[in-house]
């Protein structure tokens, strides 16, 4: 019998839209449709957050346009419900314990986990060890203060996707993200591609998985999935 695998998730704390007055978090998608592929694969799932404890959620995300089967099978789980009440505080987890690490996206990681010293610290870790790494819409933006052993940022000369400008622009909030995906990654020298607005599209270079936007999320931790069979 094999044993399970072991997969982090890692979401944001934080819940303010800028200075707009509206709040943000993690897109509910991004986190369900990957838990429920993990799941369904027999893995072992542990989820954390900066803060610990009940992640934010992005209010629009639950909205009734936004829901998908993994939102609405999510909704009717209280064993998976309970799991989002409880995540671990970050810095006390160890990623040598995991097969693999995945960051849903939402608004909110721009704001913590692209500057939090634990979340860089673990990718850096985790890119030592060879763990595979995914991450979905705005969490690709995490890897922005991320190095390699040679201190050159992680994304530079990779192969990656992230919610495009264009997206960006038609939620309406190119002016009040602290960076935009698109631009912070190909500053960092990534190789930066994007397919249609919301058309689902994944871009896999070694043990590096990304995904464009919500629509990619399920795909893309299917792709990571296969990185760690």
């Amino acid at each position: 019998m094999t044993t399970p695998k072991r997969i982090l998730l890692v979401l944001t704390s934080h819940d303010r839209l800028g200075d707009t007055g509206k709040k943000t978090g993690f897109w509910l998608e991004e986190f369900a449709a990957p838990y429920y592929v993990f799941v369904d694969a027999g893995a072992t799932l542990t989820v954390a957050s900066p803060a610990g404890g009940q992640p934010p959620l992005d209010p629009k995300s639950d909205e009734p346009d936004a829901q998908t089967d993994a939102t609405r099978r999510f909704a009717g789980d209280a064993t998976a419900q309970q799991v989002l009440a409880n995540t671990v505080r970050l810095a006390e987890v160890n990623v040598a314990e995991f097969d693999a690490v995945f960051y849903p996206g939402g608004h909110g990681p721009l704001w913590d986990l692209a500057e939090d010293a634990h979340s860089i610290a673990l990718i850096e870790q985790a890119a030592r060890n060879d763990t595979p790494l995914g991450l979905v819409c705005h969490a690709p933006g995490v890897l922005r203060h991320v190095r390699g052993d040679d201190r050159r940022p992680l994304v530079e000369g990779r192969n990656v996707t992230g919610f495009s400008n264009s997206e960006e622009e038609a939620v309406g909030l190119t002016n009040i993200v602290p960076f935009l995906v698109e631009d912070e990654l190909k500053r960092h020298g990534a190789v930066y591609s994007s397919g249609a607005d919301w058309a689902e599209h994944v871009v896999v270079d070694g043990r590096l998985v990304t995904g464009q936007n919500p629509g990619s999320s399920e795909a893309t931790a299917r792709a990571l999935l296969e990185l760690v069979k």
